[in-house]
């Protein structure tokens, strides 16, 4: 089990492309069913399903890129509010979308179903 200070998936693995459809406001939704990291106290696998909600501005993310990116997760001992906002902060660092929220929903754990919701929006 790895600790959560000594580092994460690199964002700069996730690539991206034009939006093709820069001046108009639709909404992108990405659903990762298959979601894993590691409990950072006990070492046991936890899993969940992220749902990535974004209105691009001149990019978009590459799916492939995005499945490598997560699964990079699966040995990483992380909270799941830490690895919620650190996916969030990695998209938005390389997408710097309009909007963006993800929910991250986490199958029960000691009779403890969690759902993490994060969002960022720009300015203006």
């Amino acid at each position: 089990m790895k600790n959560e200070t000594a580092g994460h998936p690199d964002r700069s693995q996730l690539e991206i492309f034009d939006n093709s459809y820069p001046d108009r406001d639709y909404t992108i939704v990405h659903v990762c069913p298959e979601f894993t990291s590691v409990c950072p106290k006990t070492g046991q696998p936890d899993y969940g399903t992220l749902t990535f909600e974004f209105i691009p501005d001149k990019k978009c993310v590459e799916l492939k890129s995005l499945k490598l990116y997560l699964q990079k997760y699966r040995n990483e001992g992380i909270f799941y509010e830490n690895v919620t906002n650190r996916i969030l902060d990695d998209l938005v660092a390389v997408l710097n979308p309009r909007f963006m929220k993800l929910t991250a929903e986490f199958t029960p754990r000691g009779g403890i179903h969690s759902i993490i919701t994060a969002t960022w929006r720009q300015e203006g």
